[in-house]
């Protein structure tokens, strides 16, 4: 299976389809982006070797054009100081190193290209999670109002305004009886001594009523 075969899937993958099938949305869309980050970090690790493979080659191919230079002027320096059989050795192995120089550049510019389309396709996965990490919570949000929206409605069906009114006036009854017992249970706690008390104080009353009515006239002269 291609490195890659998971990014084309998650950038195909239809969010909205999923939110219908899924039990718990939220639950699904983190496992959704936790299966995206363990493949972004195994495209990572497959970049970075990729790189060391590419650098390696580098390394050979820049040591070994340096090495044809080299016998380049070990030849010139040989044939200056008449040693022609000198210069033929050091051209050879001019040639064998011009050989591994060109073999090693190739493995290089190849290796080079691979790497910078693997680097390009990790930052597209990396934009690709944070472009569904932002959405994710888009989603989220209107999950969770769909969710309170649903438990309203299944409250108000639930709702009977006129059952919790007759309710009410049932209760009101009852503490409307409540208070009728106890100014019951208050008349009955005087008993007779509370009542004849209750005459004599009534009759003090009138006494002292009637005395202020009497010193009353006196002072007007009736």
């Amino acid at each position: 299976m291609s490195l890659f075969k998971r990014l084309k899937d998650l950038t195909l993958a239809n969010i909205n389809s999923l939110l219908d099938k899924a039990e718990d949305p939220v639950k699904m869309l983190d496992q959704y982006l936790r299966d995206m980050e363990e493949d972004i970090q195994d495209a990572s690790e497959a970049v970075a070797q990729q790189i060391a493979v590419t650098k390696k080659f580098e390394t050979q191919y820049r040591e070994a054009e340096a090495m044809v230079q080299k016998r380049q002027d070990d030849a010139v320096k040989a044939i200056n100081a008449g040693r022609d059989d000198l210069a033929r050795r050091a051209l050879e192995d001019k040639k064998n190193h011009e050989t591994r120089m060109n073999e090693y550049k190739t493995q290089f510019e190849t290796h080079s290209a691979t790497s910078q389309k693997l680097k390009q396709q990790l930052s597209d996965m990396r934009g690709e999670f944070d472009k569904l990490k932002a959405r994710r919570d888009t989603l989220v949000a209107r999950a969770n109002a769909a969710k309170a929206t649903e438990q309203v409605h299944n409250l108000m069906g639930g709702f009977d305004s006129q059952s919790a009114r007759r309710g009410f006036e049932r209760m009101e009854d009852k503490v409307a009886s409540m208070e009728a017992r106890a100014e019951a249970s208050k008349e009955l706690s005087r008993g007779p001594n509370a009542s004849l008390d209750d005459e004599l104080a009534s009759l003090n009353k009138g006494s002292v009523v009637d005395d202020e009515l009497a010193a009353l006239k006196r002072q007007l002269g009736k």
